[in-house]
């Protein structure tokens, strides 16, 4: 919506009666909102102006603007709130989660896809589609984005969260964001940006450099800075308090992984008999109940050796390879089964605790553990896949900083999309083993990777 610059058509100051319509209608889109709080969103005396507009594709927006900053926006006659008005009130609407590199997608216009969603222990927000939801990042749950939901809690699950799930309205960091206040250093202790740059840097949370004479410009930001790290959005209301004490992270219970298969379109006639058709998704003792019910209703079991199973032409055509069409009449029941299996598309089920099965077709990645040598023949230890276990990379992060004392960083994964990756400095892989199986009880069939262990004895 405002991912291009508007046009402003006109920009006027709110009347009384408008404003008080303003809060009955705040009141009526948002009941969670107490009457305290509808008072401090729509203030009764401070300055709020009405600014009508267009958005770059020409749709009529009415903005809402309260000490400088828009609090509220209205298209075709739905209110929404703006991300300015989400971070006073986090609670406001149903929060779903993305990674951060999937922010500058959505403040260059891009939907959110279901494929960059971030499933908690808890469980999706339950939203009917057409409902108002909010779109924060993985470790902030302050809101970078609203939007309408495209499809049913529900739907998303049972699609097994492939396609479009929300149309992103507005972002932080789009065109209705510089419309905000901006801080002014005039009015600070600062009095100068140079004296305010230069105190930043003392403290060690940016580096300056002089890149031309006269103009000093921000080289490296420490974003692990205490001063950073302990920013916090204002306190909720005691109400959102309520919400949140109920829905604090919960300790991490690693998914039910089943392997599942698809029917393939060489293979529907085959299945078509017991109602299944392509794209049909199908456990190992579904596929093998099918293959015996149809081989004893078509009478294809030997009758000299029940061991044997003759071949119709549609097992011929569903199992045999072109060179055999003509030389195997008859294969035995295991390795009837066996190709039958092998023929068939893999596809795998993720159950979290407590939430609905997600189905998926191909096999799932196992967490991936590599060794690369970085400069000064240093060692580092790289993670990848940690999202499609539930894990969260930069949490991860966090505490293998601490158990290994060493550096780690978080970063995307090359010719991936939407991927992230842990580097942590040496061969840590102890630690992720350790961390990876006995803390998070993760199968070792799903993690790649722990054989590069230091041995015992040798240097990390």
């Amino acid at each position: 919506m405002f991912a291009k610059a508007f046009r402003v058509k006109s920009n006027t100051a709110i009347k009384g009666s408008d404003r008080r319509k303003l809060r009955a209608d705040v009141t009526a889109v948002f009941p969670t909102l107490g009457t305290d709080q509808v008072s401090e969103l729509v203030p009764g005396k401070e300055e709020l102006n009405i600014v009508k507009l267009y958005a770059h594709r020409g749709d009529a927006v009415t903005v809402y603007v309260s000490g400088g900053n828009p609090i509220l926006f209205e298209l075709e006659k739905n209110l929404y709130p703006t991300v300015y008005t989400l971070w006073s009130y986090p609670d406001l609407l149903p929060t779903f989660t993305t990674w951060p590199l999937v922010l500058e997608k959505l403040v260059g216009g891009a939907d959110l896809m279901l494929p960059g969603l971030v499933v908690p222990p808890a469980g999706l927000p339950q939203v009917q589609k057409g409902d108002l939801c909010a779109i924060a990042l993985v470790g902030n749950r302050a809101p970078v984005a609203i939007g309408v939901a495209a499809m049913s809690t529900a739907e998303m699950l049972t699609s097994g969260l492939k396609g479009r799930g929300f149309s992103v309205l507005h972002t932080y960091q789009d065109h209705l964001c510089p419309e905000g206040r901006q801080l002014d250093i005039k009015k600070s202790s600062y009095k100068k940006l140079s004296k305010f740059l230069q105190h930043m840097q003392q403290e060690q949370i940016i580096q300056v450099q002089e890149l031309s004479k006269g103009v000093e410009s921000i080289v490296a930001v420490d974003w692990k800075h205490p001063r950073i790290t302990s920013f916090v959005i204002p306190e909720p209301s005691p109400t959102s308090q309520t919400i949140q004490e109920g829905s604090r992270e919960q300790p991490y219970h690693p998914p039910d992984i089943k392997s599942l298969y698809c029917v393939p379109a060489s293979m529907t006639l085959l299945f078509q008999e017991s109602g299944h058709k392509k794209g049909s998704i199908l456990e190992g003792s579904e596929v093998r109940t099918i293959v015996i019910n149809y081989t004893k209703k078509n009478d294809l079991v030997d009758a000299d050796n029940k061991n044997l199973v003759k071949l119709d032409p549609i097992l011929c055509d569903c199992i045999l390879e072109k060179g055999e069409q003509h030389t195997v009449m008859k294969l035995p029941w295991d390795s009837l089964l066996n190709r039958c299996l092998e023929k068939l598309q893999p596809a795998y089920q993720v159950t979290f605790p407590g939430q609905e099965p997600i189905v998926k077709k191909g096999k799932i990645c196992p967490i991936d553990i590599t060794l690369a040598q970085r400069a000064s023949n240093k060692k580092v230890t790289v993670v990848r896949n940690l999202e499609a276990y539930g894990l969260d990379p930069c949490s991860v992060a966090t505490i293998l900083q601490q158990r290994c004392q060493a550096s780690t960083t978080v970063t995307p994964a090359p010719g991936t999309k939407d991927i992230l990756q842990v580097q942590i400095q040496g061969n840590q892989i102890h630690h992720l083993s350790r961390l990876l199986l006995e803390e998070y009880r993760l199968p070792r069939k799903h993690i790649q990777g722990l054989e590069k262990a230091p041995k015992p004895g040798k240097k990390k």
